[in-house]
């Protein structure tokens, strides 16, 4: 057979071959996963992963197309189906969170839609976290409120807010831990528990601490959702999300949703982030170890209001940071006295720090979460998340920690 999914397409019994190896393969330690996981060699034996870009696929003949289609014999269909890159990417990724399986989407709002909208329906609630990325808010508050389906937000950080939210019983809990851009913290075992309790799916947005720094389905989150384009692609080239979760959620109803409205991803971007993958866990905790020391360093600077890192010691939450994170990971968010005009001006003196509304770059970059992530949230929504005029949220990339330092010192001095 050609088509084989995920194993060499002119192999003889290739498809026992890739169970074989990919329950070897679930005996690796993480970072042997980042370099080697779900990486399937053609019979030509490349060295590097294979790079599929193909729409369609071809077969010997009629009857194999039917058995393909019909889902007696293992195959690739169409690429918005399916694909050889896409898959090696996906079983990568699922193997660093520890999941049953994994879908790649066009990007991280895909990737968040498609985890809330595919088994929804009128009628069905949500509660989640209060503190998210703009978008996500966007989606939940007005896009899903379209279709009937309500979502009530807490405090994540008040386990007795949850409580009372979590009656009557909804069908989804969605939150973001880290949170964007106020880094607040959600206690995942305890909200996961509260809501399995009521029959509730939990839905975890991981992309600030990455599977390197905190896999929430070994806290008991069901569902976890990334977008690729920050730390895991990390240098600001792709578009790209993920889904995982278990094996009848991903296989079950997202992926029919997926399959019908066509999100999915690109093979070339899920290479580049395949390739990245190799080398994440040696740049997220660069990042991290940065992060940690230049958040500690503006702290002691005149001009700053506050500094916000999930692992300093003057964070409300460093004990449920540090037991449910490896690290506090590579955002620093700052609040600058005197308002916007402060923030602007601080801002535009930096020059190591890119203008930016991306994160989780090699390069370090500089947001102002009021006037762009979470610009088109009303001021009373931004009020309650915190999102203040005189916050920016610092990414810290992998330049040297001392000019990082000396950039900052100058444009608070300036």
């Amino acid at each position: 057979m050609k088509s084989n999914r995920g194993g060499n397409p002119t192999a003889a019994g290739s498809k026992q071959q890739r169970s074989t190896k990919l329950s070897v393969m679930s005996d690796w330690r993480p970072r042997t996963r980042q370099v080697r996981g779900g990486h399937e060699r053609t019979a030509f034996g490349e060295t590097s992963e294979g790079l599929f870009l193909t729409s369609g696929y071809v077969y010997e003949s009629a009857e194999e197309a039917a058995s393909v289609f019909s889902g007696d014999t293992e195959g690739y269909i169409y690429t918005r189906y399916g694909n050889p890159t896409v898959t090696t990417f996906e079983e990568r990724l699922r193997l660093l969170d520890n999941a049953e399986a994994c879908r790649a989407t066009a990007s991280g709002m895909a990737a968040v839609f498609a985890a809330l909208a595919c088994d929804t329906k009128t009628g069905d609630r949500i509660v989640a976290s209060r503190s998210l990325f703009g978008a996500t808010v966007a989606v939940l508050g007005r896009l899903l409120t379209r279709w009937g389906i309500e979502t009530t937000f807490v405090d994540g950080r008040d386990l007795d807010a949850w409580d009372q939210a979590l009656s009557p019983a909804p069908k989804l809990v969605f939150l973001e831990t880290p949170s964007n851009p106020m880094l607040e913290l959600v206690d995942i075992a305890a909200v996961a528990a509260r809501a399995h309790a009521v029959g509730a799916r939990v839905i975890v947005d991981n992309v600030f601490a990455t599977p390197v720094l905190q896999r929430p389905i070994e806290f008991g989150a069901d569902v976890v959702v990334y977008s690729t384009t920050k730390h895991l692609d990390g240098q600001g080239r792709t578009l790209g999300g993920a889904v995982l979760g278990s094996a009848e959620f991903i296989d079950g109803p997202l992926k029919e949703f997926q399959r019908q409205t066509g999100p999915s991803i690109s093979p070339f971007n899920a290479w580049v982030v395949t390739k990245s993958l190799e080398t994440l866990d040696l740049r997220i905790r660069e990042h991290a170890r940065s992060a940690e020391a230049l958040a500690a360093f503006i702290s002691e600077m005149p001009g700053v209001e506050r500094v916000l890192y999930p692992t300093a010691d003057s964070h409300p939450q460093v004990d449920l940071a540090r037991s449910q994170m490896e690290a506090g990971g590579s955002m620093v968010s700052v609040e600058i006295e005197g308002g916007r005009g402060e923030a602007f001006r601080f801002m535009n003196r930096l020059e190591l720090f890119d203008i930016s509304n991306n994160l989780g770059d090699a390069k370090s970059l500089a947001t102002h979460p009021a006037t762009t992530t979470h610009s088109k949230l009303a001021p009373e929504e931004r009020a309650s998340m915190g999102i203040t005029d005189s916050l920016v949220r610092l990414s810290v990339g992998l330049e040297d920690l001392q000019d990082l330092q000396e950039e900052v010192e100058r444009a608070l001095a300036g």
